[in-house]
């Protein structure tokens, strides 16, 4: 039987969908991601010698873009640095795990990735913060947890789940560490469900007045 050869390029995913491959050794990973170019739409995520590849749906993008920017303020806000990376691909080779978050924050270890134009993980820290939305995706805390992230936001079914590593596994909490005096489980789902009904920029206003009236109580 002849072996049909496929270029990436001739695979299409509908937004909202998944595409399994397997038995993807480690180098075939490193030679797909050469291959994929820089504005791709999809999401990469790799483990077990499995590629997942998912295509996100515009809702998914809408909310993580509007949930990212009120991140982006309440670090504002607090007067700190902060680098987002977006969907940057994190690689743990040692554990042949790899992954692309929907977005990610460095915070405290920010000074340590300043001006880098790659994270590498045997030299550099994981990500400070990741956000994932949960509309056409699933989270994959495993990998999250062996790369060290310290804290993960899922959103699901406008619900904001957070997760703090601690001694190497996953526990949900009520407060951020991040945002110990916000109450941001309550506030996210409230001011982005705003944001559909009286559009983006009024509940950006709103959530940006409700950061600077806490910071004051």
């Amino acid at each position: 039987m002849d072996m049909v050869m496929l270029h990436l390029n001739q695979i299409i995913i509908p937004p909202g969908q998944y595409l399994w491959l397997q038995d993807i050794n480690w180098k075939t990973f490193e030679i797909i991601l050469d291959q994929l170019n820089e504005t791709r739409k999809f999401r990469l995520a790799y483990c077990n010698n499995i590629l997942e590849i998912m295509s996100p749906l515009p809702w998914h993008e809408d909310s993580k873009n509007i949930i990212a920017d009120f991140i982006k303020i309440a670090i504002e806000e607090m007067g700190l640095e902060f680098r987002a990376l977006g969907s940057t691909t994190f690689k743990h080779p040692s554990t042949g795990k790899a992954i692309e978050p929907d977005e990610c924050f460095y915070i405290e270890h920010e000074a340590l990735i300043r001006g880098k134009a790659r994270i590498n993980l045997t030299q550099e820290p994981p990500p400070d913060l990741v956000l994932e939305i949960d509309y056409s995706s699933h989270t994959h805390l495993h990998i999250y947890q062996v790369i060290g992230v310290p804290e993960v936001w899922r959103y699901v079914d406008d619900a904001l789940l957070i997760y703090v590593l601690q001694d190497g596994c996953y526990m949900r909490v009520e407060t951020s560490l991040h945002f110990p005096h916000l109450n941001m489980c309550a506030a996210i789902p409230k001011f982005l469900i705003q944001s559909r009904v009286q559009g983006r920029s009024s509940a950006i206003k709103a959530f940006r007045s409700w950061i600077k009236h806490s910071n004051h109580v």
